[in-house]
């Protein structure tokens, strides 16, 4: 067989090809390369912006606002003191963007105007919050990212 350019492109076409075929075969195949979604709904999610956005500006529109602080014991959620407890209903989402094994839904089950998430629950890093609760027929949402 005889060696010419036009062998050698086609044997340099060849190798890439191969390559490029095992990096792609690879990617796929290792776990270590999973691809999540950021959530299952992705759709449904997003047909739901409006009604968030509708609930966040209840929550701005309080006098005594909602607000979420780090402490040593963990996160502390402070509702407004004019606010019955018992009449507060929802949940608390914490969404951690870099494994989806540590997102937590808790529901509300307050005795007071304050909430403790322990720390015990919670892994170092950074947290999306969500609050999406009601309280007398009116819905309200808080979100905000923190940093443990």
């Amino acid at each position: 067989m005889k060696f010419n350019w036009g062998t050698g492109i086609v044997i340099g076409i060849i190798a890439f090809m191969v390559f490029i075929l095992q990096y792609v075969i690879r990617v796929q195949l290792d776990a270590c390369y999973d691809n999540e979604l950021v959530t299952e709904q992705y759709y449904q999610k997003e047909t739901e912006i409006n009604g968030n956005r509708l609930k966040q500006e209840n929550a701005n529109e309080l006098d005594k606002k909602l607000r979420f602080e780090i402490s040593e014991k963990g996160i502390d959620i402070y509702f407004p003191e004019d606010f019955n407890a018992a009449d507060i209903k929802g949940t608390v989402s914490l969404y951690r963007p870099s494994n989806q094994a540590f997102d937590q839904t808790i529901p509300l089950e307050l005795s007071s105007n304050h909430m403790l998430i322990p720390k015990s629950r919670l892994v170092d890093g950074r947290w999306d919050i969500t609050l999406d609760f009601t309280h007398h027929n009116t819905a309200y949402l808080k979100q905000q990212t923190l940093v443990l």
